[in-house]
Order: C-alpha cells, then sequence, then structure tokens
C-alpha cells in the first residue's frame, strides 16, 4: 500500500509539473476560404501544425479560432504554416502554385476575366 501511494505521488507531481510549463495561447484570426472542404483542410492542417492543440474555423466568418502551446510554436509559424496549405492569413499569403493546386470549388479569390 506504501508502494502504491508513492507511486501514485510521483505520477501526480510529473503530470502536475507539465500542466505548468504549458503554456497554452486561445487566439483567434481570419483565414480565406469558402466552403466545407476549406474547412476540413484548414481544420485538419492547423491540428497537424506541432504545438496547436485545437482548431475550429468558420465558414461565414473565416475565422479560426486554436488553442497553441507556446513553448513549442509562436503565431507567426501557425500563419505560415497555414498559407503552406492554400489559404492566406491576415499575415501570410498562400503561393500561387498551391492556390491553384487546390479543388475550384474552393478557389476563395476573386479571379479577374481580361
Amino acid at each position: 500500500m506504501r508502494y502504491l501511494f508513492v507511486l501514485l505521488f510521483f505520477i501526480s507531481s510529473f503530470i502536475y509539473s507539465q500542466d505548468i510549463n504549458n503554456k497554452s495561447v486561445k487566439t483567434s484570426f481570419k483565414v480565406s476560404g469558402v466552403c466545407e472542404m476549406c474547412k476540413l483542410r484548414i481544420e485538419k492542417g492547423a491540428i497537424k501544425i506541432k504545438g496547436v492543440k485545437y482548431a475550429s474555423w468558420d465558414v461565414n466568418s473565416n475565422k479560426l479560432s486554436i488553442i497553441y502551446n507556446s513553448n513549442k510554436i509562436n503565431i507567426d509559424n501557425i500563419h505560415k504554416n497555414i498559407a503552406k496549405f492554400g489559404h492566406d492569413t491576415d499575415k501570410y499569403k498562400a503561393t500561387d502554385e498551391v492556390y491553384q493546386s487546390l479543388p475550384e470549388c474552393c478557389y476563395y479569390k476573386t479571379l479577374s476575366i481580361h
């Protein structure tokens, strides 16, 4: 019984120390997109970014709400990574090559005809 108590003490101490060092930050910002396919790509892509714990994108407002660990990644790098999979943010634009590789229903930029 004594060993069980000691073991539980060490496990709880370890878990508590992990929570203290975990700097979770909640924020939201604009990410361009137009449809449910965009929503799926943006949310899945954001979650795959190391340090991002939660991501939810709203189709109507184009706002991405995220929770991330500021010890593992900064907000600037999150913006850069999202632009890499084809969606503009407030800070970074997707390259034309990546944007053009999106399905046509996901084109959010205004196409001008000359």
